[in-house]
């Protein structure tokens, strides 16, 4: 193969037998055997070689190197008195006749055990990230990525996207987190920002008669990390569609996902076209969220009528959400456990009674319940052993804690999650508008650049006030998998006077969007295409396909929750050079 090596550490067959090999890799580990006999384990890239020291002068040789240095090993192969059938090696061993130190590790004792680096503190793994990469359990994800990466780019080249890059260096704008700012040193006092995603690019792309643009785009945020999340930067597989609609997207990503989630993911089961399709308002009802774990059997049912007068203080006048959980049998101390990490996860607290085998209403709230016994069994099709869990309040909160229930109760409790697929399904009709929070106005739901379903006469309607702007809904969808939102896509609103009337609905005129998007607007008066697109994560999609819980684990060089890389001591201090050329003074915080 090199100069270094004629196989790799994963290559030798019985069939090699006999034949004089050169290996080159890490030494991962040395078994001793008394003085004249010792086993060496070599790693490289491709697998592992078991190397077989059978002199006083090479058991020495090899004790004096230490383990993770790059060594290469020339030898004869030989059929292995003793066989490993777990190992694609294990029938073979080599016999050292010369060893060459390539790359000597000067320490005595690692941060970890490289095979069993996963067990390790994870401060520890990001720190030595280069040892923890060694660890072919933790290798073997990136390779993963790689190669799903390489399958996408290959999909959509096949039908016919070009993949085209777009600015990492770029102007700021509102798009709903927190820019990466760069100053501009020679513009005083003015910033370039990173892209937040290529949104506004892609759509330009269109207006510049491009049909079917793709790219593994990277994307910047400034924001905090979640297990599906990774601070700082993200991939995703960004692509955009000229003369398009909803139906185009979604024939595509049909199209192009499943064969990728089959071949390569840890469950060789994925959902085929079409999609299951559920309204945002239907599965905020049925599931309690926008992001339905189809592999859950359980739903939400709406309470209140039955249960909203029943005496119970949390109850009265407010929204009350069932969830029933059929065949349970579980203890106290499961529910309180349960049922405490819900309230955690949701900041709502969970109510619960159950119908025991004799069909009586027992624990939890059951004097509540049992005066009206016969129309609550009714009203929730109870049967005996159905554990019933509640939430109450208004009804986002009352949807959120019951959406957590269908989520820990769906895995927790056998029988009611089929884990071993990919169950995708699309969330279409989001609301256009709603009610901020903190204003207490009209504002933008989703994406402002979304076409609202019925475009300028349902804008119109809602500004005569002959429709509740809150009725309004965005042709607007997201892709979620096994409990997972992959991406958010949508028909783009094209259009320069639908746009502005869009913006007008949230006190914005056309003076604000031209200054906000100045190359949007002004490239849609020029005459642009319908067009729609979308950008499943490809951080969160190789993250299900290995069955991983956290998004570092396939990431190659990932940070910490902090958005602090402590192998490259990132972010770090600059000279004061540097801070004058670019005009930028400190201020640093109180103390």
């Amino acid at each position: 193969m090199t100069q270094n090596r004629t196989h790799t550490c994963g290559e030798l067959r019985a069939a090699d037998a006999g034949k004089t090999v050169k290996l080159s890799g890490w030494m991962e580990n040395i078994r001793e055997v008394g003085a004249e006999l010792a086993f060496v384990v070599l790693r490289d890239f491709y697998g592992t070689t078991q190397i077989i020291a059978e002199t006083p002068e090479m058991v020495s040789q090899f004790k004096a190197i230490n383990k993770e240095s790059t060594i290469s090993v020339e030898g004869t192969v030989r059929e292995r008195a003793s066989k490993n059938p777990k190992l694609p090696t294990g029938d073979v061993e080599v016999v050292p006749a010369k060893v060459e130190v390539l790359g000597r590790c000067r320490h005595n004792e690692l941060p970890f055990q490289v095979n069993r680096s996963r067990e390790a503190d994870e401060a520890q793994r990001l720190k030595y990230r280069y040892l923890d990469l060694r660890n072919p359990e933790v290798k073997n994800n990136i390779v993963l990525r790689c190669q799903v990466v390489s399958a996408i780019r290959k999909a959509m080249t096949d039908h016919g996207f070009l993949e085209i890059t777009t600015p990492i260096l770029t102007a700021s704008s509102p798009e709903g987190a927190r820019d990466y700012l760069v100053p501009a040193r020679n513009h005083p006092g003015k910033f370039y920002a990173l892209p937040q995603a290529p949104q506004q690019f892609k759509q330009l792309l269109m207006t510049s008669g491009f049909d079917r643009y793709f790219q593994i785009a990277p994307c910047f945020r400034d924001e905090d990390a979640r297990a599906d999340r990774s601070p700082g930067e993200f991939y995703q597989l960004d692509m955009e569609m000229a003369f398009a609609t909803q139906e185009d997207v979604f024939a595509v990503i049909e199209d192009v996902l499943p064969p990728i989630f089959a071949q390569y993911g840890k469950y060789d089961r994925a959902s085929g076209a079409p999609f299951l399709r559920i309204p945002y308002t239907e599965a905020m009802e049925t599931y309690g969220t926008d992001k339905p774990d189809l592999r859950i059997d359980l739903t939400v049912q709406d309470a209140t009528s039955v249960l909203a007068g029943c005496g119970f203080g949390p109850f009265e006048g407010n929204v009350v959400k069932a969830v029933v959980v059929s065949g349970f049998h579980e203890t106290r101390k499961f529910i309180d456990k349960t049922l405490a990490d819900v309230e955690v996860v949701s900041g709502g607290k969970p109510y619960w009674f159950r119908l025991d085998e004799n069909g009586e209403i027992v624990g939890g709230i059951a004097k509540f319940v049992q005066p009206i016994k016969d129309q609550v069994v009714s009203a929730l099709g109870l049967k005996p052993n159905d554990f019933v869990a509640l939430s109450a309040g208004k009804l986002g909160a009352a949807q959120k804690t019951a959406g957590v229930l269908v989520k820990t109760l769906g895995a927790a409790v056998p029988g009611h999650m089929d884990r071993e697929q990919y169950a995708f399904c699309w969330i279409v009709d989001f609301p256009m508008y709603e009610i901020g929070e903190e204003s207490g106005e009209l504002e933008f739901c989703h994406n402002p650049f979304s076409m609202p379903s019925g475009g300028l006469e349902v804008l119109l309607k809602a500004e005569r006030g002959e429709i509740d702007p809150l009725s309004i809904t965005a042709d607007q969808y997201d892709l979620v998998c096994n409990g997972v939102e992959l991406s958010s896509g949508a028909v783009r609103n094209h259009d320069p006077e639908i746009m502005v009337k869009a913006f007008e609905m949230v006190r914005l005129g056309e003076e604000d969007v031209k200054a906000k998007f100045p190359a949007m607007y002004n490239a849609f008066t020029y005459g642009a295409p319908p067009h729609a697109g979308i950008a499943p994560g490809i951080d969160r999609m190789v993250m299900l396909l290995a069955g991983e819980d956290s998004i570092r684990e396939i990431i190659p060089f990932p940070m910490n929750k902090n958005a602090q890389d402590p192998m490259m001591s990132a972010p770090s201090e600059v000279t004061q050079k540097q801070l004058d050329e670019l005009h930028i003074a400190l201020v640093k915080p109180e103390a």
